[in-house]
């Protein structure tokens, strides 16, 4: 796999588009198929199908099932200027190293204009354009809180299938409002940096609930040890993983702006470790199982939203809404015969 050229694996289509690319004729078996065989365009086109909302999404959907649950899927979250994009470019030059085929969803604010992704990520990353064994996408968070795009779990199935070894997820950097990657990585690097206040942020922001591993990047500056202090803090006052056999985040130290002696391996060291104590513990079986209900949940509410939109200006609200209005009924009993109704 590699990454294929701004129009076609990269940017993502303005809203507009999606009714042209829904109607294109799509051969699914045949495009997965060749995606599973590491075509970077077939692997990009079947994102964009699931960035559009394709008509034929639940045969993409389908046909990846049974080929997916086998990646290693690495979170990496932060405020803004820490190195999120740095650090992933070292971890992919890393993974390469150790034979790994890598896949990199990097998810970037959306643009005021075309509502595509700006691709800051993908200019980041150009070390490993032409890498085979790397993919590389920039994914429009198209307003989604979180941190995320909403089709980032369908993405991440798309390059599980397509077999990468590790999928890492880089979130847009917002600050206090990306937690979501928590619920979709197996590990969850978060990283911070000297003199930007992080130790107070983490506390605000609930990061120690999130974080697996700590990442105290830009390790070469003023301040770094005080950073690692204040997060030795921060893990004293407890947490989620204070219990007997729990995991305890470790913190390390990188430079990744260098080429060697950047402590990415130290890094890496952890997540295997973070990896095993997952398999030994469950714990990584129930994140997965939690994974998929979020899914089948998110799934399942937008359908009943497209359900309720279309009785919007329909007789049978309207009606229901002047009983509310004449007192004759309360809202809860309005809605419950709504539901019914669906």
């Amino acid at each position: 796999m590699t990454e294929v050229p701004a129009g076609t694996a990269v940017q993502t289509s303005a809203p507009a588009a999606s009714g042209r690319r829904g109607r294109r004729a799509v051969d699914v078996p045949a495009l997965v198929e060749r995606a599973r065989e590491g075509d970077a365009r077939s692997v990009a086109r079947l994102i964009s199908l699931v960035e559009d909302a394709s008509p034929v999404l639940r045969e993409v959907a389908a046909a990846l099932a049974p080929h997916t649950g086998r990646a290693q899927v690495l979170g990496l979250t932060g405020s803004p200027g820490v190195g999120k994009s740095t650090t992933t470019t070292a971890l992919v030059r890393a993974l390469r190293q150790a034979g790994k085929r890598v896949g990199v969803l990097a998810v970037d604010p959306s643009s005021p204009f075309s509502g595509g992704a700006l691709l800051g990520d993908r200019v980041r990353m150009q070390d490993h354009a032409g890498d085979g064994g790397v993919f590389i996408r920039s994914m429009a968070s198209r307003g989604h809180l979180g941190g995320l795009s909403w089709a980032t779990p369908q993405a991440l199935r798309v390059l599980d299938a397509a077999g990468c070894d590790v999928v890492l997820i880089e979130t847009v950097g917002v600050g206090q409002s990306e937690l979501e990657i928590a619920s979709l990585a197996d590990t969850t690097l978060v990283l911070v940096a000297p003199g930007m206040g992080d130790g107070i942020q983490a506390a605000k922001a609930g990061i120690l609930e999130v974080a697996d591993v700590f990442v105290v990047n830009k390790a070469d500056r003023d301040g770094a040890q005080q950073a690692v202090r204040d997060l030795r803090y921060m893990q004293s006052l407890g947490g989620r993983y204070t219990g007997a056999g729990g995991w305890r985040p470790p913190i390390c130290r990188t430079v990744a702006s260098r080429d060697t002696d950047n402590g990415i391996d130290e890094v890496l060291g952890e997540v295997e470790e973070h990896r095993r104590w997952l398999e030994s513990s469950g714990e990584g079986h129930r994140r997965r199982t939690e994974r998929a209900a979020r899914e089948i949940e998110a799934i399942a509410l937008a359908a009943l939203r497209e359900r309720i939109g279309d009785l919007r200006g329909s007789s049978a609200l309207g009606a229901l809404a002047e009983r509310v209005v004449a007192g004759v009924a309360d809202p809860y009993g309005a809605a419950d015969e709504l539901v019914a109704r669906l």
